[in-house]
């Protein structure tokens, strides 16, 4: 454990029936950090969550918040607090008593209870409206009162479920760039429980990505994106290209492929030891790919391709396309370098093998 740790996990595990939902987990979450917990519905992040907030228990592995066992402590004495997805406002009270309703449920004198609302009312945007009912507010301010709420107990760590679920695509963007802002404004440690990837790689300092009870990799959204650890992470996190082949030799760190079509590539190998004759994934991010003609540069890589339908994608073009009956598709800049591209045309995409992936098809 070490000695910044706001929250320290060893061994958990939370089985029902045979199932277990969370399996083995440990993790380490410095002071002052952003931690996401990044999977798809039913990997068992909310399970983990419930148990950090002390609403359920382990049944194995220890819960450590700021050096202290938290196993039997209840939630209500628990350094922690919680934004849920429907924010759970009182509609009857006010802002203010909204915000204040923790603090008077501690005895705080009521003069200091006005302090500090007020000063958290300033500290997330929302200066004089201590006296608005919630339900005059817009949902990103109704998001802001539910922060406050927390944050104004002046928690170790603010565990968040899904709270921005709720809320319409253009309030999502403007709210992720709030939260982060405001973690990094009073400095509390959040854990972020989210399916959704984009959330989790904007706000956060560390993410672990969450399968099946277990975490994959634990990493910065940067590494998570350029150095996946397991084929699911390469998947999951941001959109990728997975060809299917096998692999003919492995030279140093590079692996050499060959696809469905016939082609022979190259990718860096991701993990593991690669044998000649082993089935394999090759991962390469959309934007990665170029079109080429004959001419190919030194060391790249390419294939075949039938465009299948070209899509307008704002900065980019977005082309579909399939080689040897797999899908493939490619992020291409709209700057006018690119010709258009029409469906059935025959193109050639090429790569920078050290920006592909391979992993051995048979690794989890």
């Amino acid at each position: 454990m070490a000695v910044d740790s706001d929250l320290f996990c060893e061994g958990l595990v939370r089985r029902f029936g045979s199932n277990a939902a969370v399996d083995h987990i440990s993790l380490d979450v410095p002071a002052g950090t952003f931690f996401s917990i990044l999977g798809p519905s039913g990997c068992g992040k909310t399970t983990l969550l419930r148990l950090l907030a002390g609403f359920d228990k382990p049944d194995e592995g220890d819960i450590h918040i700021r050096g202290q066992r938290m196993n039997d402590v209840p939630p209500n004495r628990r350094p922690v607090n919680m934004v849920f997805q429907h924010l759970a406002l009182f509609p009857t009270m006010s802002v203010g008593d909204n915000i204040g309703y923790g603090l008077k449920r501690r005895k705080v004198p009521v003069a200091e209870r006005r302090k500090r609302i007020a000063r958290v009312l300033e500290q997330v945007g929302l200066p004089g409206l201590e006296y608005r009912n919630p339900q005059e507010l817009s949902g990103g301010q109704r998001q802001r009162v539910a922060l406050a709420r927390c944050l104004v107990l002046e928690p170790t760590l603010l565990l968040l479920d899904e709270p921005l679920g709720a809320l319409d695509l253009k309030l999502r963007e403007q709210m992720k760039i709030e939260l982060k802002h405001l973690q990094k404004q009073f400095g509390t440690t959040f854990v972020y429980i989210t399916h959704d990837q984009s959330e989790a790689m904007v706000m956060s300092d560390q993410v672990a990505v969450m399968r099946a009870g277990r975490f994959d990799q634990v990493a910065p959204p940067e590494e998570l994106y350029r150095e996946p650890a397991t084929p699911f992470v390469a998947g999951f996190v941001g959109d990728n290209n997975r060809l299917a082949g096998e692999v003919m030799a492995v030279r140093d760190t590079l692996a050499d492929i060959r696809l469905g079509d016939g082609s022979l590539v190259q990718g860096r190998v991701a993990s593991g030891n690669l044998e000649s004759g082993q089935r394999a994934d090759l991962f390469i991010r959309p934007e990665s790919l170029v079109l080429t003609g004959d001419a190919l540069s030194p060391g790249f890589s390419a294939i075949q391709a039938k465009v299948l339908t070209t899509l307008f994608d704002g900065a980019n073009s977005r082309v579909e396309a399939e080689n040897g009956g797999q899908p493939v598709f490619a992020r291409l800049p709209q700057d006018g370098s690119a010709p258009r591209l029409a469906a059935n045309a025959s193109i050639r995409l090429a790569w920078d093998p050290a920006l592909a992936r391979v992993f051995g098809a048979d690794k989890p």
